[in-house]
């Protein structure tokens, strides 16, 4: 073989390794990712009010995107105070409840609709008009 050729062939055996190891980590981690959360599951550290649309951003105070949603995240739970439940998780603090949602990456926001089903899952930063657009599409005003 070719040096060039080597070096690839080191590279990808390198890439198939990592996710050899991240997939048995995952699947440790993660081991009943197949049922959607429900707000009957819903965390022991904040839950929502029964038949309440719900949006629970999990994060971390520390995270910098997170960092970015937390004043989007005050000023709903003030709009929509008494119309939805708007709650935020720290999963730094409460590793448990990312296992329970199956957070792969944060911030990661779940809305679930007034029956308790997850209706719509977004990973990372979503903005204000985002959110309001998705909570309008579950019947709140």
């Amino acid at each position: 073989m070719k040096k060039n050729q080597k070096h690839f062939a080191m590279v990808l055996l390198g890439a198939l390794v990592v996710l050899a190891v991240v997939g048995a980590v995952r699947s440790q981690f993660f081991s009943n990712q197949d049922e959607a959360p429900t707000i009957a599951s819903a965390s022991p550290v904040a839950g929502p009010a029964p038949g309440k649309v719900t949006m629970i951003d999990l994060g971390a105070t520390e995270c910098i995107p997170c960092k970015m949603m937390a004043p989007i995240i005050e000023e709903l739970k003030k709009e929509y105070a008494g119309r939805a439940d708007i709650i935020f998780i720290d999963v730094w603090k409460n590793p448990a409840e990312a296992k329970k949602y199956g957070i792969r990456a944060i911030p990661t926001q779940i809305f679930f609709d007034a029956d308790g089903r997850e209706v719509h899952r977004n990973t990372g930063f979503m903005d204000k008009k985002r959110i309001v657009e998705v909570l309008t599409r579950l019947g709140v005003s």
